[in-house]
């Protein structure tokens, strides 16, 4: 064998960089589920923005006509009427109003609430993160449900006091999944090289610690929607949420259900569109976690 022969170098070509966001919409939209999800979510707010100009009958939706009371669906009504000669259709509609106010203003305040008690917990720790998680776990010790409807029957009906309920309720959910994420995210090396160059706590915290948590805590948001929205069905069916008139499709179902040999429409119209919104919520949710999931980069 001679010596001092050269040796051929081999080089591996790099891998070409992924642009992340078409990474991204290819995984979001790969499944068919979601699409459908998002397409249930946009008629949604469709019919909850243009709701003046869809409704068949807007000014049979807050006060109908007692000769048209409990007809069935035709060609006139097509969801019939109720007791009071309401358009069903005509409610549904505007009742999407409600549905997105309730759980939209809900999971925005309960989440700004609880991400902000999450960070400070995790991040400071000691006396402060005993104080807010073991408030956390009180609230825990309540099922979710079951706390809001304390809450609400306590200061009574609205959207307003439904909302400051259901916020409560929601509350642990996100401080305990914030906690847990700064916890983790604080004892990476670039925070200990970030402070070390003298940042201070607030610097740290928003540009380093908020950023590389949003991801799991958009996909909670978009998860806890459904949850919120069937909760706020669940308190309007008890008679506790939207007073009358006002629409709303759990206070629908209870009002229907009476007559529900006679006239089963009542009940199933808000029913299917209670199930279907959550269900377009939580599928997009589910998009949203395989897309965001960092593990799953480069393999989808």
């Amino acid at each position: 064998m001679a010596v001092g022969q050269p040796t051929a170098t081999i080089f591996e070509e790099a891998p070409p960089r992924v642009n992340e966001w078409r990474r991204f919409w290819r995984v979001f939209l790969q499944r068919r589920i979601v699409m459908f999800g998002m397409v249930v979510i946009g008629l949604l707010v469709i019919s909850a923005i243009f709701a003046p100009w869809i409704a068949p009958y807007p000014d049979q939706t807050f006060r109908g006509v007692l000769a048209d009371s409990l007809v069935l669906p035709s060609s006139q009504y097509w969801l019939g009427t109720d007791i009071q000669g309401r358009d069903t259709l005509s409610r549904l509609i505007y009742g999407s109003r409600t549905t997105i106010l309730v759980g939209l203003v809900t999971v925005a305040v309960s989440a700004i609430i609880g991400i902000i008690l999450g960070l400070g917990a995790g991040f400071f720790g000691g006396w402060i993160s005993m104080i807010i998680m073991r408030i956390m776990d009180a609230l825990m010790g309540f099922p979710m449900l079951l706390l809001a409807l304390l809450l609400a029957a306590v200061l009574g009906g609205g959207i307003q006091n439904v909302i400051i309920a259901l916020a409560v309720a929601m509350l642990p959910g996100y401080a305990r999944v914030m906690n847990g994420l700064t916890l983790s995210i604080k004892e990476n090396d670039y925070i200990m090289a970030e402070r070390s160059l003298g940042a201070g706590n607030t610097r740290t915290m928003l540009r380093h610690i908020v950023p590389n948590a949003l991801a799991p805590m958009i996909v909670l948001v978009t998860l806890q929607l459904g949850t919120v929205i069937l909760a706020e069905a669940a308190l309007s069916f008890l008679g506790i949420g939207i007073k009358p008139p006002g629409a709303a499709w759990g206070s629908m179902v209870n009002d229907g259900y009476k007559y529900i040999r006679t006239n089963p429409v009542l009940s199933i119209a808000p029913g299917v569109a209670i199930m279907l919104v959550v269900f377009a919520f939580n599928m997009v949710g589910d998009g949203l976690r395989d897309a965001l999931d960092p593990r799953l980069r480069g393999l989808l």
